[in-house]
């Protein structure tokens, strides 16, 4: 199949590429940041055109590549604390690249499946501990209302014009080059010799963390699912919850030398305290998560020290 990429140069983007590249796919990618030519190749792109998400620059894609069967829509914003500090920018990342790409997609490509990125952060608060996709969404953050705005418009042009849309909500989503958030902190503080390190929060909010390596085969999995209904919301979260002190408990342990955690006690504004899939849609498409938490984490921590390249 010919696919696409949307925000195929950021962390999950490249992790795709090269997973649906490994299943004998030609992809093609659009998006933000130069890639050179022997990157392009590394990484398993085809065609890679760096600008922004609007009916030029698709076009353009599409004559260098062929219509695609079916486009994965990563790109947006990727931080709340972002979202807060500068919410237009993340409205423009976020719904306005959304707007431009299905409305091309209706004139352009109206038989192309679209899978699409979106965040637990729209589930917010005030919500049981294991959350159904059915759950009515309270987002906290400018991010996860623009999460939940761009969901709106991929829902709206289903019902009005066909476009086949599965919307995939990601919850924690970590792994090897994923260079920001808890992981990459911590691992940054041991490596410049801190050994005592304090965090924030509580330590005890959850979170359903799932590895990389594993999202992008659930993703490329979405893309030949038999689709019965123009849209479909779906949870990218495994079902098992682990609080952000556990997690921290076994990254020090991986790293391989003695450290101690605490917590300021000082909550994040637009962090949900629990975040934890109900998995059942996942399970039974079937699916099965393969890397254990504490094999992801090790493996994070060989990459940062440089054993993984």
């Amino acid at each position: 199949m010919t696919v696409w990429v949307t925000g195929a140069n950021g962390f999950i983007g490249r992790h795709l590429v090269r997973e649906l590249g490994t299943q004998g796919h030609r992809v093609h990618g659009i998006g933000h940041g130069a890639i050179a030519d022997p990157e392009k190749l590394r990484v398993g792109l085809v065609n890679w055109l760096n600008g922004e998400i609007d009916a030029a620059n698709l076009t353009a894609l599409a004559e260098r590549s062929g219509l695609p069967s079916t486009i994965f829509h990563l790109a947006g914003g990727s931080s709340v604390g972002l979202s807060i500090a500068q919410p237009f920018e993340d409205f423009s990342r976020t719904v306005n690249s959304t707007a431009r790409l299905v409305e091309w997609m209706r004139h352009s490509a109206p038989n192309c499946r679209l899978v699409v990125a979106s965040s637990a952060a729209v589930y917010g608060v005030d919500h049981p501990r294991i959350i159904r996709e059915e759950a009515e969404p309270r987002p906290l953050s400018p991010y996860g209302h623009h999460k939940l705005m761009m969901e709106q418009l991929c829902r709206s042009y289903a019902a009005d014009f066909g476009l086949r849309t599965i919307v995939v909500r990601l919850f924690s989503v970590y792994g090897v080059s994923l260079r920001k958030q808890l992981l990459w902190d911590m691992c940054s503080r041991l490596r410049r010799g801190e050994r005592e390190l304090v965090l924030g929060g509580t330590g005890d909010e959850v979170r359903d963390w799932v590895e990389v390596r594993d999202v992008v085969r659930l993703l490329s999995n979405l893309a030949r699912l038999p689709q019965h209904e123009n849209f479909l919301v779906i949870n990218g979260g495994s079902g098992s919850g682990t609080t952000v002190a556990q997690v921290a408990d076994i990254l020090t342990k991986s790293w391989g030398e003695q450290a101690s955690v605490r917590f300021s006690g000082v909550v994040r504004p637009g962090d949900p305290f629990s975040l934890v899939a109900d998995g059942a849609k996942v399970r039974a498409l079937p699916f099965a998560w393969e890397i254990p938490l504490s094999r992801g984490i090790a493996d994070y921590v060989h990459w940062f020290k440089g054993d993984i390249a």
